[in-house]
């Protein structure tokens, strides 16, 4: 049995952080369903940035609605709707085998929206209702001015995936903004069943250290804020507020483990995947990892739910003088900007390959 179904078994959902549209058109994402246990797929500008840059296959799209005067933003989330909606429609059975609980596909608000609430709010409004699936996730960064819309989003209906989470603190808050948009929910007489995730990135604090902390440290921050961070959400479901929640007809909002790909040469390829494996998780998982796990790939020991040894490690980290709190505030500023030049760059593809089309076709 490849570890990937293993995995599965266990109940943690693997999904791919990947789409383009030759994953879909060459059967790839289907064969990934079928023989590796993926269950959703997640999404964001980098990935369409490269999947669009890199290849003729959305030319003809990109052509076709030029003629319909689209351009730039516009014309990025007709494509990417497209690619999503698709692989919605793949994961549909999944969605509907587990009654909403898995089998989600996410599409995210434009990155330059990461401070502003309120278009925050509506961008994601109006993007689950042209996506008109009941599996896609629409994401919004955890930031301190994404929590508000977060929670207006949920209590609206809408289903997120919370992205750009670096520590506890930051999963907590978006945690509870999540909770407050259900308790609305109920409280308003309105169904409280609205699907959600909570992304707390691994990788990129291993990355952030590694020249500044001795080797017996490589490796060992992100999984240790995980670990942490895992507590918490144990923490959080089993309290009498969250069961309260429950018991009125809500559903968890299940933690993902997201940048799982090892950045380090000198670490095995599977680093995260082996150390947080966990049921009530999603980890979701570049191809390249993916493809590893099921090749050679072992799960470690789940999970626990006390943490483990996560406090002394930290503290360790801390002698070496990393502070954790400054650090996490500074990863998730980070990882906005580096969105929002993702952004930027996808805008400038699109904008470039339009002209490029527009050329040929007065030629």
């Amino acid at each position: 049995m490849k570890a990937t179904q293993r995995l599965h078994d266990l109940g943690q959902s693997i999904w791919l952080d990947n789409i383009t549209r030759n994953l879909l058109d060459s059967g790839t994402l289907k064969r990934y369903i079928d023989e590796l246990s993926v269950t959703g797929l997640t999404s964001n500008p980098t990935i369409f940035d490269h999947a669009i840059k890199n290849s003729s296959d959305y030319d003809a799209a990109i052509r076709e609605k030029l003629t319909k005067t689209k351009s730039g933003e516009a014309l990025f989330f007709e494509l990417a709707l497209e690619d999503i909606t698709r692989a919605a429609g793949l994961f549909r059975p999944v969605h509907e085998q587990t009654v909403g609980v898995d089998g989600w596909v996410s599409l995210e608000v434009s990155p330059l929206l990461a401070y502003d609430t309120a278009s925050t709010l509506a961008a994601a409004k109006d993007l689950c209702t042209r996506a008109a699936q009941p599996n896609v996730f629409i994401k919004i960064p955890g930031t301190k001015e994404g929590l508000p819309a977060i929670e207006e989003a949920i209590f609206a209906g809408v289903p997120i995936n919370v992205t750009l989470l670096f520590s506890r603190e930051q999963y907590v808050a978006a945690a509870e903004a999540f909770l407050r948009g259900v308790e609305r929910r109920i409280d308003a007489g309105l169904k409280p069943l609205v699907g959600s995730v909570a992304s707390v990135f691994i990788s990129r604090w291993d990355a952030a250290v590694a020249d500044k902390v001795p080797d017996s440290l490589r490796g060992r921050l992100g999984i240790a804020i995980a670990e942490r961070t895992y507590k918490a959400y144990r923490d959080l479901i089993e309290s009498p507020r969250w069961q309260r929640a429950f018991n009125a007809g809500a559903r968890p909002q299940r933690l993902l483990w997201a940048s799982t790909g090892t950045k380090d040469p000198k670490a095995s390829d599977i680093l995260y995947i082996k150390a947080l494996a966990a049921p009530l998780t999603v980890n979701t998982m570049p191809e390249a990892t993916l493809k590893a796990l099921a090749d050679h790939g072992d799960i470690g020991a789940i999970l626990r739910a006390d943490g483990g040894d996560c406090e002394q490690v930290l503290a360790e980290f801390g002698k070496a003088g990393v502070d954790v709190d400054a650090l996490a505030k500074k990863l998730q500023e980070d990882g906005a900007k580096s969105f929002v030049q993702s952004w930027n760059e996808l805008m400038g593809v699109i904008t470039a390959k339009s002209a490029e089309l527009e050329r040929a076709a007065v030629r």
